[in-house]
């Protein structure tokens, strides 16, 4: 008989929690939904699947058709259903209780749905640490499936990877299959007689390993008419199963009836190109410079797993926005297990585990964290299961304590219907202003920074088309007209209540506060914003936020004359949507895509139907404002494009301070749930 190459053939089905449902419908239609009927109607073509939690249920919900699909493929023997964590979080970026908390939500998930029990499971974005083996294999995992890249980097030969191997952390075995590169580059990319050529050319009896997005098979530009309309996936099964030299094989069956290929330890390391996106741009320019040297010197296969860049959690340190979600999600797991099981409900560990879905804590190809409203989804969980520990374990009303470890405190102001963060040591400002009710934090703002790809958004190309479509690594499309302004570094920080002091002569400057000291449940800092001395003092009132300044000209003999500014940088659901609107001073004024400036109001409302809510801003005295949207330039898997992040409120005063006097001016922030 025949030896054959047994095709291990997976793909991983997800969605981020919280996308736009029309989104994901369309995703459906275009891949998932097809590619489901292509598949049950070839029962001989094995293979394996991973869909993420909050993606399944929706597929319960609106179409139950193609979960039938599953359950019929599953009970021919045809399908084997992978396991991970529920929420498609990083599981090595969790705490041990909260790794084996969404393992274990996962497993009950698929067994209540499909009722099997998973052996394998996917990690989200193949990011791999020793540290999660113990998790793994206490909630019954007994394989993953990584890419080669990672074997590669520890000193495997190409030549091996074949078969899975074992590793262990803790005295806990986990058993490891090398995903294949090749593989993932050419499928469903390259003709189907060249991928099956390429399958019938590997070692026979060893394992060809394949495990990646479906999102491949219809979604990816130019996908969909290439896998259905011109029959790619069709065709590609039928000639795999046609194959005298091919045998498609579940994952458990290969595992079962063969030997593992010998003892690896991978190190910390993720897929190749995460490793390129997680480094800071100038870092990613020399990393990308050693890559294409390696390829003109002819070198490139044994030289990228030692030139493989950085490591996931860069991600903390790239982006402080990313950094503050995962500590402040950290910070409420802590809170939400320190409970007594009794008062635990299965809510709160359903919006905790939302909180630490990985898509808004990193990017690089995709959207990720400059996508506002991945980020709000993150918020919304988070300030969901705070409303519900607060009801149980009042906080007091004001703290002080470092949350995202950087070595410096932030001071937390609470009372029943929100909780604001301040950072003193950053112009005084508001890092956070979250609301219970609305379960919306509206200090969510993103900085503009740069990035590696900037230079390729200049540049302009655009690659040359081919029969097949591109690789989404090497597209270049615009969804946006991007100019150079657009790419114009931050030079202060993106949040609410940023303090700036013009003086009549001479150069603006930021306000710096030295001392700060809290008064019942004021907050009060004094600090100086060049000769100026400044008292700010910052407090919650029900579902106001007061914000007050005495400006004073000390006694340095000289008066103080020049403009007093504070910015806002304000998150609201609708972006630049139809649902968002001012309203100044009673008086409609357009969308938060245009521009409001006016010299005297007194009162600006933001109102948003997709949150369900306003939020007033109220000066006094009467003041010069100037809002406008506040647009990052991005890239994700359909081009580069432009998105708004916030709008942006600047509020100013002229003043004019006699020696030894002070001037007062305050805001108020009153959120309002329809």
């Amino acid at each position: 008989m025949t030896q054959t190459v047994k095709l291990l053939f997976g793909v991983h089905a997800h969605q981020p929690a919280g996308n736009f449902p029309k989104v994901v419908r369309d995703a459906r239609d275009r891949c998932y939904g097809p590619f489901f009927e292509v598949l049950e109607r070839h029962p001989q073509f094995k293979f394996a699947m991973h869909v993420s939690g909050w993606l399944l249920e929706f597929l319960i919900r609106e179409f139950p058709d193609d979960v039938r699909r599953l359950r019929t493929m599953i009970a021919r023997g045809q399908l084997e259903v992978f396991g991970g964590g529920d929420t498609e979080p990083i599981l090595a970026s969790l705490s041990e209780t909260d790794r084996r908390g969404q393992l274990g939500a996962m497993n009950e998930r698929v067994k209540r749905i499909f009722d099997v029990r998973p052996r394998g499971a996917w990690l989200a974005e193949r990011v791999w640490e020793a540290t999660v083996v113990p998790s793994l294999v206490n909630r019954g995992i007994r394989y993953v499936a990584v890419d080669d890249f990672h074997f590669l980097c520890a000193g495997q030969e190409p030549q091996s990877l074949h078969g899975f191997f074992s590793t262990e952390e803790g005295g806990k075995r986990l058993d490891l299959f090398p995903i294949s590169e090749t593989l993932r580059y050419r499928i469903p990319f390259a003709p189907v007689s060249d991928t099956v050529a390429y399958l019938e050319s590997l070692p026979p009896s060893g394992a060809a390993i394949y495990f990646d997005d479906i999102e491949k098979f219809g979604i990816w530009p130019e996908t969909h008419e290439w896998v259905y309309g011109r029959r790619w996936l069709e065709d590609f099964i039928g000639s795999v199963v046609r194959s005298q030299k091919i045998e498609t094989m579940r994952y458990a069956d290969f595992h079962k009836n063969f030997s593992n290929r010998g003892v690896v330890y991978l190190p910390t390391v993720s897929y190749a190109e995460m490793g390129a996106w997680t480094l800071p741009p100038r870092a990613a320019q020399r990393f990308s410079q050693l890559v294409e040297r390696a390829k003109r010197e002819g070198t490139i296969d044994s030289d990228k797993p030692l030139i493989r860049g950085g490591h996931w959690r860069n991600f903390f340190s790239r982006y402080p926005e990313s950094n503050w979600m995962h500590k402040r999600v950290s910070q409420a797991s802590r809170r939400f297990h320190a409970l007594p099981s009794s008062k635990k409900r299965d809510a709160m560990l359903h919006d905790l585990h939302l909180a630490q879905a990985n898509d808004a804590y990193w990017h690089g190809l995709f959207g990720g964290i400059y996508l506002p409203h991945l980020r709000r989804q993150v918020f919304s969980s988070l300030v969901r299961l705070e409303a519900k520990l607060d009801r149980l374990t009042p906080r007091a009303p004001i703290e002080v304590v470092d949350i995202d470890l950087d070595g410096r405190d932030e001071i937390v102001l609470a009372n029943r219907s929100m909780v604001a963060i301040v950072r003193p040591y950053v112009d005084g400002c508001v890092c956070e202003l979250s609301h219970y009710k609305l379960a919306h934090n509206f200090a969510d703002a993103f900085a503009r920074r740069a990035e590696l790809y900037h230079d390729r958004m200049r540049s302009g190309e655009v690659p040359g088309s081919s029969g097949a479509p591109a690789s989404i690594h090497d597209r270049v499309a615009f969804r946006s007209q991007i100019g150079e302004d657009d790419f114009a570094i931050d030079a202060e920080p993106r949040a609410m209540f940023v303090d700036h002091w013009s003086p009549a002569e001479g150069a603006g400057v930021g306000a710096a506060y030295g001392q700060c000291e809290s008064r019942a449940s004021r907050l009060v800092m004094t600090g100086l914003a060049g000769a100026l001395a400044v008292d700010k003092h910052v407090e919650l009132d029900g579902d106001d936020m007061l914000v007050g300044y005495t400006l004073s000209a000390g006694d340095s003999g000289e008066s103080r004359n020049g403009t007093w500014a504070v910015s806002l940088d304000i998150a609201m659901p609708s972006c630049d949507g139809p649902g968002g609107r001012y309203v100044v001073d009673g008086v409609t004024s357009g969308g938060f895509d245009g521009v409001v400036e006016r010299d005297d109001f007194s009162v600006i409302e933001l109102r948003d139907s997709e949150l369900g809510g306003s939020l007033e801003v109220e000066v006094s005295p009467a003041a010069r404002i100037d809002a406008r949207p506040f647009l990052t330039a991005s890239q994700s898997e359909a081009g580069f494009e432009k998105i708004m992040q916030t709008a942006t409120i600047r509020i100013s005063w002229p003043v004019s301070i006699p020696d030894g006097a002070s001037v007062t001016v305050c805001v108020r922030l009153g959120v309002k749930k329809w």
